[in-house]
């Protein structure tokens, strides 16, 4: 197949076709008696003319169809401009007009274009046209002119000459040309290794221009920003609007009058992950494109965790034996307690709480074995609004707990959520106890909040209060084991985020507006639930 650098000398050699029989035919019309340029026989001029303009524009068209080889081009095209030019040298009187020289041109493209056999005939057919003509317009005549023939054999020699000064540079012209292709080549497969490079990268990266459009991005940062909202030439503010303030506050971090950094993460698309921006100028435009890495700090925090979580797997397995022991004695002594016909209904009730947290507490364990194993939660479709009412009635009567100081918020009766009943039993025990320690104390105005509805299409559940909140110091690492901020163990937020990711669902803190916090469980999405 002829390549583009083949098609364009094509194509100026397709235009000076167009354009030379426009020129004669306009001389042809308009020359006066003492121009000498009025050919002896007009109207073949004439023809010959409008016959080669007309191959002229279907050369144009035939550029559509599918050569097979960029020889059988040029050949078509020079036997086209022999049989042409060599017809307009006849019906023009022969070489003595001078239209010979029309032919150069011609050999001169079309040797760029061939091999040095092929250059060497495409001459020769010139020249062959060229004295052809001139014996017809000798027999024409009655005679010949010596000095006509000497021309034309000049001019064939001209044609020659013209091919062979040619082939080398198109020789190089065509290594030059072969040179370009490969590094096309090599460029289109490094920019195609590039893109699957960034594509497939574990980080997740985008590329944001001084107007905060999306220039570049990769599949993990599109997922964590909202596959809709985030891709090339979007405005970054209608995928993340907390990712514009984080952009803008780093790009006024080295002015005198900035603000404080704020926290550089926000909550991805889905709710499920805490994301980390991380900010790089590109170039020296000044503003300058940014490049923005975004972290998942759950994998930065998992990584972190990995000793600390050994350590915990270490001591539950030690400890579980010494504590399953004196837990079991006690359920069991409540147990028979509870038989003795002497008790009152208000002991029996106390009997049934000392066995349910006995329960509990082995079920405690069980979780903490389980965690430190990594073994898979036992997971079960649970009707959200059901569970927690259920939830809540244990829990006032465990902690004595005015039901009323617990008040539920419900979003769809028929919500559905994909968790180990257990675990998520543990996970709102932890979270309802800690707003009641560390957050309302012995305020009898102030009450714990379950709510529970629909974000996007992840469901979820929320624990809020309307105490002091989390310090500011305290918030980065409140989920790690062991740091209590001096209060409690430390362990009871991390096993709550542990037990929730165990369920495939998020745990997440936020500042509540007005006072207070807020622990948001969300969970996994229940359009990829299996269905088993």
């Amino acid at each position: 197949m002829p390549s583009d650098y083949a098609w364009r000398i094509i194509g100026l050699l397709n235009l000076y076709r167009l354009l030379a029989p426009l020129l004669l035919l306009a001389l042809q019309a308009v020359a006066g008696p003492g121009w000498n340029v009025v050919a002896p026989r007009p109207r073949l001029f004439v023809g010959v003319c409008v016959a080669y303009f007309t191959a002229a524009v279907l050369l144009v068209i035939a550029r559509r169809l599918r050569w097979s080889s960029l020889r059988l081009v040029a050949l078509t095209n020079a036997s086209v401009d022999a049989l042409a030019i060599g017809l307009l040298l006849y019906a023009a009187g022969g070489v003595g007009s001078g239209l010979a020289v029309l032919l150069v041109l011609p050999v001169f493209a079309l040797t760029v274009l061939s091999d040095r056999r092929d250059a060497l005939l495409i001459a020769a057919v010139a020249a062959i046209a060229v004295l052809v003509q001139q014996v017809f317009v000798g027999l024409a005549a009655g005679g010949w002119t010596g000095n006509d023939y000497l021309i034309a054999g000049i001019y064939g020699i001209v044609l020659f000459v013209v091919a062979l000064a040619m082939w080398p540079v198109a020789n190089r012209l065509r290594e030059s040309e072969a040179l370009v292709r490969r590094q096309e080549l090599d460029l289109a497969n490094l920019s195609q290794l590039s893109q699957y490079i960034v594509q497939h990268l574990r980080e997740s990266i985008l590329v944001v221009d001084p107007e905060d459009r999306i220039r570049l991005i990769n599949e993990s940062a599109a997922q964590m920003l909202g596959d809709g909202s985030a891709y090339p030439d979007a405005l970054i503010g209608e995928a993340s609007p907390r990712l514009v303030y984080l952009l803008e506050s780093w790009r006024k971090g080295n002015r005198a009058d900035a603000l404080p950094a704020p926290d550089p993460t926000f909550v991805s698309a889905d709710g499920e992950r805490v994301i980390r921006a991380h900010f790089a100028a590109l170039g020296g435009s000044e503003p300058p494109p940014v490049l923005i890495f975004l972290e998942d700090t759950g994998q930065i925090a998992q990584r972190v965790q990995q000793s600390k979580l050994a350590a915990l797997g270490r001591l539950s397995a030690s400890i579980a034996h010494e504590i399953r022991n004196p837990v079991g004695a006690m359920s069991h002594a409540a147990q028979l307690l509870a038989e003795s016909s002497q008790l009152t209904e208000g002991d029996r009730r106390l009997t049934q709480i000392m066995r349910t947290n006995a329960d509990r507490v082995s079920a405690i364990i069980d979780n903490v074995q389980r965690l430190s194993r990594r073994e898979e939660a036992q997971l079960e479709r649970l009707t959200l609004a059901a569970w927690i009412e259920e939830f809540r009635q244990e829990f006032c009567e465990t902690m004595q707990w005015p039901r009323e100081r617990l008040s539920v918020e419900g979003g769809p009766p028929d919500l559905e959520v994909t968790a180990d009943p257990d675990q998520l039993r543990q996970v709102a025990w932890n979270l309802c106890e800690n707003a009641i320690k560390h957050a309302i104390g012995t305020r009898p105005d102030l009450a714990v909040e379950l709510r529970f509805g629909r974000m996007s299409t992840r469901p979820f559940m929320e624990v809020a209060d309307r105490g002091a909140g989390v310090a500011p110091e305290h918030v980065e690492r409140m989920f790690e084991p062991f740091y209590s901020g001096g209060r409690g163990s430390g362990l009871g937020l991390f096993l709550a985020r542990e037990l929730a990711q165990a369920s495939g669902a998020t745990l997440l803190h936020e500042a509540r507006a007005g006072g207070g916090s807020v622990f948001r469980l969300v969970f996994s999405d229940p359009r990829r639930w299996e269905i088993r």
